[in-house]
């Protein structure tokens, strides 16, 4: 028999009992379930960031994974709460834009609003969803309810996190900081497919000039050893994202770069 997998996903930390919580609930429900962690140190109220994280650890999962996303500032609030089926997952979560990058990734089958109270805890906090709502209604589906069962079909389209295409043309981008990584690596909003369109290709040498007009000369490589120790560089995440990096060091702490910060990226050969 096939067990139920459920990841979670949140910006909790893990000092205080709040994962630990919205655990004892799903095994509560569904004592079978396998609870998987992605990562509870999402930057605090950062969506974006846990959208970024999401997009890039869910698609490893087996089929029928049901992911839980709980980034969530507006917590009690008249903000929906939705269940999406997608290909190959369910996600459940705030209709924030948490679940919007993978869901669309992955290709949306089936939305709908979380409204059966019977599938929530009995004293629904009007601060923990989490626990009260999220987390009872992954384990119910976990075990065999139908997305029926859940609520009404969504009607209306999903909220879409804010994340602005950098711009780009032959030999420029100009891009935003879109996530750091606990190394200090500095995801940017341009992908691969934004640097093939603006002709940059491996080893061409780049001017990145920072929010400050700091100008760095670097790199584009493969990956952070075929830089020298401390040296910055441009490479391509694992994810399919630029990223500024330096090797054996901390990109975001030594560049004071944080998440929404301008970047411009240019071809030194032009």
């Amino acid at each position: 028999m096939k067990l139920p997998i459920i990841t979670l996903l949140t910006d909790f930390g893990y000092r205080d009992h709040y994962v630990a919580s919205m655990k004892g609930v799903i095994l509560s429900i569904a004592p079978e379930t396998i609870i998987v962690d992605i990562s509870h140190g999402v930057p605090k109220q950062d969506i974006l960031a846990a959208a970024y994280v999401l997009k890039s650890s869910y698609r490893y999962f087996p089929p029928g994974t049901i992911h839980v996303a709980v980034v969530d500032p507006g917590v009690g609030t008249n903000r929906r709460s939705i269940v999406l089926k997608t290909r190959n997952y369910v996600f459940v979560g705030p209709d924030n834009g948490v679940l919007a990058l993978s869901a669309f990734e992955d290709g949306i089958e089936e939305a709908r609003l979380i409204e059966n109270r019977n599938l929530f805890r009995p004293d629904v906090s009007y601060t923990f969803h989490g626990r009260d709502i999220y987390a009872p209604v992954a384990a119910h589906i976990a075990r065999g309810v139908p997305l029926s069962a859940v609520g009404p079909i969504l009607e209306e389209e999903i909220h879409t996190p804010v994340f602005m295409e950098p711009q780009v043309r032959h030999g420029f981008m100009e891009c935003k900081v879109f996530y750091v990584d606990d190394f200090g690596n500095v995801v940017l909003n341009a992908t691969k497919r934004h640097l093939e369109a603006a002709g940059f290709k491996y080893g061409m040498s780049c001017s990145v000039t920072l929010k400050n007009q700091q100008t760095l000369a670097v790199r584009l490589l493969q990956s952070y050893g075929y830089s020298s120790e401390g040296e910055p560089l441009l490479l391509i995440n694992s994810e399919g994202y630029l990223e500024l990096a330096v090797n054996k060091g901390d990109a975001a702490k030594r560049f004071e770069l944080a998440p929404n910060d301008s970047i411009t990226v240019r071809l030194n050969s032009l």
